[in-house]
């Protein structure tokens, strides 16, 4: 009779799939056996009929587990061994050619929800309840195979109630390798900020002191969160206050999405993610104000309970929503262990820990959409290490940016971005990511590689890790990253990319952000940019808009006009300045004689300077605070339509804002509205006089949805393609997968060294 191995690569192991290539092959009466492979792929040898081999196939091909996710099948004819039946046998440590890797964390399913819940059941309120569907994965591995000695599981040996669930290839916790009960699994312990233990059970009495107005924190997957009430002004203040965030929106977990309706509108889109076996945070649409929750901002950001002790929690609690925001200072990492909860004892009253390692640090991700379209702000858990394809097969690795960092690595036709960093300006994120692409490295088998991408900026601390790393090096300039970002998720060769953003290094050493770049086979070429403007005190105007707005208005203005309109139209930013009146004087001198104030394109400083002079955000406490109010404020606004002229862009937009007598909401819909479409129909013309039919949008500005909409709207109009990423992260979270598809142009010759840094 005839006999195949059969190889499969993808997300095929920690969700299900051994037991379900059991169950078919016992289904089509076919012998043989089923195994992980070290390289994270599954092999399979079958023998039987014709007919129930191409049966068998089939099935994997169409019917595999939900969390699957099949690559690639190949089939090859072996020689018939007689073997008796068909059984799963142990990992093989040996590589089988796959480029597979372990999927990621993923949310409670409702089998082990329902379960939780039941008294009935073993594991009744066992916050570590989980199954081969939902639970860990990436958080807790080691190594590869994915088997349970490989995880943070091995220290804690099965019982026998959970090893013959573990063991039998019909039960959902066949190989399940987190799986545990309250007899031989994780626990969670509740102490205070002196360090000692609290009486009574852990999980019920952290639910008593958050009603209570308490901010705790908590041990979850991937990391700490500090949390309180959500519904506690007070609470959510004092929040603040000790973690110095001023501002910066926190998110919130919500109960349920019944309730998340209460606090929010939602489409069908959103509350498709919101429920996902990723369980992000999904920025919202505000239907009712959480005091100090996301101040001046139209929206919230809004995820559901993903793991059993949320569950629990909320079970316990009177609260419909915890604050649940990372526990980390600012531009540091995440918390992660036991041992270092002593640093955070000035922010929380209590700890709710539990004694499972985290392996891999890994941050909630964030997403907002624009209509139907979904866009990633911050990908990470729920995401990561899923890869994503790539026409260009390599071996490499991209450093990314410096703020909302993240690594990729490259392995044949994958590009495979790490998790959420952040600032590598900090030793401590270095580190962080030095460890985290280690992990990386060995769960995908990598030793060398054949190429390095980095920033071209020479002090960035991801840039200069980079050269160390190889004597192949090549240096991307950061908005040309941006575009290709969005041509590496649509395996693109050439496109006009619109990169709005708030600050990269240029070619020409100056402070790129506001650009049109060509890129396509033996040509890369920046077209068009915002006429350079300066940034008095240099990085100081991104904290204080103020400095951004003089430079503005130093390109058509004297140094008196400037002063008097400030003066008489936002008067309030001098004082919003740390040294008020002294400081603005030393503002107008370093503009009028070009000390300390480097020439930059940046869009997002543009869009910072007209909301400091609308008198809609004065400082900046967190990253794009200016430009997101400003958009905030825009919402629901009337399209006054601004005239801009060709050659005098940032004059021709402020005197059509002064000008206007419209409203605050007004005026701002309608400059975003017309700086969309000066920047939409210089991309047309280019893709035109270049024959190129794809244009694009990526960088920071590109999370805008006025912004976004409305270039969209001129491109199709002029009947071109549009293309933004959905999967990639539109800023600087995703440039290193920007990153890592040049790298490939680069080695196919596609495009010139000298023109890409």
């Amino acid at each position: 009779m005839p006999a195949v191995k059969v190889h499969v690569s993808g997300v095929v192991q920690g969700v299900g799939f051994r037991p379900f290539v059991y169950r078919i092959a016992v289904q089509h009466s076919l012998r043989g056996y089923v195994k992980n492979l070290g390289d994270a792929g599954v092999e399979i040898w079958i023998e039987g009929t014709d007919e129930n081999i191409e049966k068998f196939i089939a099935d994997l091909k169409n019917r595999a587990p939900p969390l699957a996710r099949v690559e690639h099948i190949n089939v090859e004819k072996v020689r018939e061994t007689g073997v008796a039946k068909f059984q799963i046998l142990p990992s093989s440590n040996g590589g089988g050619g796959g480029d597979s890797i372990v999927p990621p964390d993923v949310a409670l399913c409702d089998d082990c929800l329902r379960e939780l819940f039941d008294p009935t059941n073993p594991r009744y309120m066992y916050p570590f309840i989980v199954c081969t569907n939902c639970g860990p994965r990436f958080s807790i591995i080691e190594s590869l195979p994915y088997d349970r000695e490989n995880t943070a599981m091995r220290e804690f040996p099965m019982c026998e109630f959970c090893d013959e669930e573990y063991k039998d290839p019909l039960n959902r916790r066949y190989h399940a390798e987190p799986v545990c009960c309250d007899s031989c699994g994780p626990h969670y312990s509740l102490i205070d900020s002196s360090g000692a233990a609290v009486p009574g059970e852990p999980l019920k009495e952290t639910a008593k002191l958050l009603d209570s107005g308490h901010i705790v924190a908590i041990k979850g997957i991937g990391g700490f969160h500090l949390a309180c009430d959500a519904f506690n002004s007070e609470a959510v203040r004092e929040l603040r206050r000790r973690l110095g965030r001023e501002a910066q929106p926190f998110a919130v977990m919500v109960r349920s999405i019944e309730e998340v309706r209460k606090l929010a509108y939602i489409t069908e889109h959103e509350e498709k993610e919101l429920v996902s076996y990723r369980r992000p945070i999904v920025l919202l649409r505000k239907k009712i104000e959480l005091d100090g929750v996301a101040p001046g901002l139209h929206t919230i950001g809004v995820m559901l309970p993903y793991a059993g002790v949320h569950y629990i929690l909320f079970h316990h609690s009177s609260a419909n929503a915890y604050v649940m925001t990372s526990a980390n200072y600012p531009g540091m990492p995440m918390l992660r262990d036991n041992e270092r909860i002593s640093e955070f004892r000035d922010i929380a009253d209590y700890f709710l820990v539990h004694n499972r390692r985290i392996v891999n640090r890994i941050d909630d991700s964030v997403v907002r959409f624009h209509g139907s379209r979904r866009v990633v702000i911050r990908r990470s858990r729920g995401f990561v290490p899923l890869p994503i394809s790539s026409k260009y097969a390599y071996v490499g690795i991209a450093m990314g940016a410096e703020l909302m960092n993240s690594f990729s690595i490259i392995k044949g036709s994958k590009i495979y971005p790490g998790q959420y960093i952040g600032d590598t300006a900090k030793v401590e994120v270095m580190e962080f990511q030095r460890e985290a692409i280690e992990r990386m490295r060995g769960l995908l088998g990598i030793d060398d590689y054949e190429l390095v991408i980095v920033d071209s900026h020479p002090l960035y601390n991801t840039t200069r890790a980079g050269l160390e790393m190889s004597k192949e090096v090549l240096k991307v300039q950061h908005h040309i990253a941006h575009v290709a970002g969005v041509m590496a998720e649509r395996a693109l060769d050439e496109m006009v990319g619109i990169a709005i953003d708030a600050v990269g290094y240029g070619s020409d050493g100056k402070i790129w952000g506001g650009e049109i770049v060509s890129i396509a086979p033996g040509s890369v070429r920046r077209e068009w940019h915002i006429p350079y403007y300066s940034l008095p005190g240099g990085d100081l105007a991104s904290h204080y808009p103020l400095r951004a707005l003089v430079g503005v208005l130093s390109t058509f203005m004297p140094e008196e006009e400037i002063e008097r309109l400030v003066r008489s139209r936002c008067a309030g930013a001098i004082t919003a300045l740390p040294h008020g009146e002294t400081e603005f004087g030393v503002i107008l001198r370093q503009t009028e004689i070009r000390r300390n104030a480097p020439q930059t394109s940046s869009l997002g400083r543009l869009l910072d300077s007209i909301a400091v002079f609308l008198n809609i955000a004065y400082r900046r406490t967190y990253e794009g605070e200016p430009a997101m109010k400003l958009e905030s404020a825009a919402m629901g606004g009337k399209d006054i339509h601004f005239k801009l002229r060709e050659d005098e862009f940032i004059s021709s937009l402020f005197e059509e804002i002064m000008s206007s007598n419209a409203s605050v909401r007004d005026i701002a819909y309608s400059a975003h509205l017309a700086i969309a479409r000066f920047f939409a129909e210089r991309a047309v013309r280019v893709a035109e006089e270049r024959g190129i039919e794809n244009v694009g949008v990526s960088g920071g500005v590109a999370y805008n949805a006025l912004i976004v909409s409305e270039i969209e709207k001129t491109v199709n109009d002029a009947g071109l393609k549009f293309y933004s990423s959905e999967e990639v992260p539109r800023g600087d979270n995703g440039i290193s997968v920007g990153q890592a598809y040049v790298g490939g142009m680069y080695l196919e010759g596609i495009v010139n060294k000298n023109e890409i840094k």
